[in-house]
């Protein structure tokens, strides 16, 4: 996702003028649960203006403002992410910051990365259960080997070898 504040790097207002900060965003891939926030930087001290949630593109923000003289005028329809402050004073000069996090990219790597783990676990299952399959069918080879060996049931004795000897004389 990109953010942009056009050209506009500096502002100089009159005091008592309400001034613009403009900021628009675009994004390849969509957005969902867009999350920003404006803050002004009062000598390292960072004080929080507005945040919102843009839930999906096209659909309107639910915004908090926590400063009585700062307006979110911004629209999803336009990408627009834009405050207005009104009245300033000399108290407002500083530093004003946008901050966004899309996670709407990090959501697509976990479903890629979290399918593909899913896969390999879903490989190694196949390649045990394969692997038990011919173990026990080379188990039975084994049996069907031992149990069919010559048996000499004539003398009681099962698995004993035969003694080929004449007839007896009388």
């Amino acid at each position: 996702m990109e953010v942009s504040t056009g050209k506009v790097s500096h502002l100089f207002a009159l005091n008592g003028s309400t001034v613009l900060l403009p900021c628009t965003y675009a994004s390849c891939i969509g957005i969902k649960n867009l999350y920003f926030n404006w803050h002004y930087n009062n000598n390292g001290s960072m004080i929080k203006l507005c945040e919102a949630v843009i839930p999906v593109e096209g659909i309107e923000p639910r915004v908090s403002v926590y400063h009585e003289r700062v307006e979110f005028v911004g629209t999803s329809k336009g990408n627009n992410i834009s405050i207005l402050l009104w009245n300033i004073t000399f108290e407002d000069d500083g530093e004003y910051i946008l901050k966004d996090v899309d996670t709407t990219l990090t959501t697509i790597i976990v479903s890629v990365v979290g399918g593909v783990i899913g896969l390999s676990i879903l490989g190694m299952v196949i390649k045990a259960l394969v692997i038990n399959f011919l173990l026990k069918d080379d188990e039975k080879n084994k049996e069907c080997l031992v149990s069919s060996g010559n048996d000499n049931t004539e003398n009681g004795h099962s698995g004993a070898k035969a003694d080929n000897k004449g007839t007896p004389k009388a």
